[in-house]
């Protein structure tokens, strides 16, 4: 398994990485951002993946492209659920990626 070089918000409050408050670990991360089902242009030059991971979960990272190869800046990750999960769900389908 590839390694990503990940660096993560921290919630000011906490010091601890902005994740955590959505019960998102950083191995959750690196599993979708490296296999995204969706990769997309998100805003202010950052990107959005959106995945399913080893679990099950479906999950939402918005993350900025290191310079380097293979880095990335976490801002936060959270689950997707409702309405969005399932129209990820039917684009992935449409893709016939499920």
């Amino acid at each position: 398994m590839k390694v990503l070089n990940l660096r993560f918000y921290n919630d000011p409050e906490t010091g601890l990485p902005h994740i955590y408050n959505h019960n998102v670990t950083e191995d959750e991360v690196e599993e979708i951002l490296l296999h995204p089902g969706e990769d997309r242009t998100g805003s202010e030059g950052s990107r959005v993946a959106v995945g399913k991971t080893n679990s099950g979960r479906y999950l939402r990272v918005i993350y900025v492209p290191g310079l380097i190869p293979q880095s990335a800046f976490v801002i936060t990750a959270y689950n997707l659920t409702g309405k969005p999960l399932t129209v990820y769900k039917r684009r992935l389908r449409k893709k016939g990626k499920k």
